[in-house]
């Protein structure tokens, strides 16, 4: 989903978040004169790549639409330690009321998108893409998503009704790989079909039945070049399991056409940022 078209979405995320930590009121922002306007910055305290600025405003916009958001830097860009990100002017309750919120999304998915930048990083130069998984924080799968392309990796399938993943308890409950995607087919979907399978045996069968993907589970590397060799660049082939940054560019020489790895997602670090009041 473009960012363009997210308005309704983000709107509905930051509505959800605000009710979580406001609540029936903020009672510590009542202490300020109801008039006050103040202006504030907000500051990196690490390197990393900004993600999330639309909610941030979002955030504002929702609560008082006399807060006025400058930023100095956009989504996808490089930001350095004790960089102002955005200074911010309006209401004081308003912008102390909205602070908590604007920053832990603003942290989650500069979080995330740092971490893809890493491992876009890691395989700069092949020709391989990067994808995330569903493994993302509940309710928060879209702006997730956003900030692995922000960071510079793609997106996998998101959700369970764009793409047909046959996964291993999928294969046993079918009773086979073969089973499995001979009743993909025949729903008619027209979406490709990609298998998880564990071993070259397995590979084969999935060559055979018509995958359009296979999803080469936890294969070591050799094991990575022998798939690579038996599917003779017949359809796409993609490595997952225990990626990570220190072995990734090394599955990506293998010559698969994607890695997964879920590490995008769920083993993020939030980026410290710090929103400072300078004037009121």
């Amino acid at each position: 989903m473009l960012l363009e078209a997210m308005g309704l979405h983000i709107q509905s995320t930051v509505r959800r978040v605000l009710i979580e930590d406001i609540g029936s009121g903020d009672v510590t922002a009542a202490l300020i004169p109801e008039d006050a306007r103040a202006t504030a910055r907000v500051i990196s305290r690490e390197a990393a790549v900004l993600c999330g600025s639309a909610w941030f405003d979002a955030v504002f916009a929702e609560l008082d639409e006399r807060i006025h958001v400058t930023w100095n830097a956009a989504d996808g860009a490089r930001v350095q330690p004790d960089q102002v990100l955005c200074t911010l002017s309006g209401p004081a309750r308003a912008l102390l009321t909205g602070e908590r919120a604007a920053l832990n999304l603003l942290q989650t998915l500069s979080g995330t998108a740092t971490r893809a930048a890493q491992y876009a990083d890691a395989v700069q130069g092949l020709p391989v893409r990067v994808l995330d998984t569903r493994k993302t924080l509940p309710g928060l799968r879209m702006e997730q998503k956003y900030a692995v392309r922000t960071g510079g990796c793609h997106n996998h399938r998101h959700g369970l009704y764009d793409g047909i993943l046959i996964k291993e308890n999928h294969i046993a409950a079918a009773g086979s790989i073969t089973a499995a995607i001979t009743t993909a087919r025949a729903l008619n979907t027209q979406l490709p079909i990609e298998v998880e399978v564990e071993n070259l045996q397995q590979a084969q069968e999935g060559l055979t039945a018509g995958a359009d993907i296979l999803l080469l589970d936890n294969f070591d590397l050799d094991g990575l070049r022998n798939a690579v060799a038996l599917n003779a660049g017949r359809i796409k082939l993609e490595a997952s399991g225990g990626v990570t940054l220190a072995n990734i560019r090394g599955i990506a020489e293998t010559g698969v056409d994607f890695i997964s790895t879920g590490a995008l997602t769920k083993d993020l670090l939030s980026i410290d940022l710090s929103m400072r009041f300078v004037g009121i």
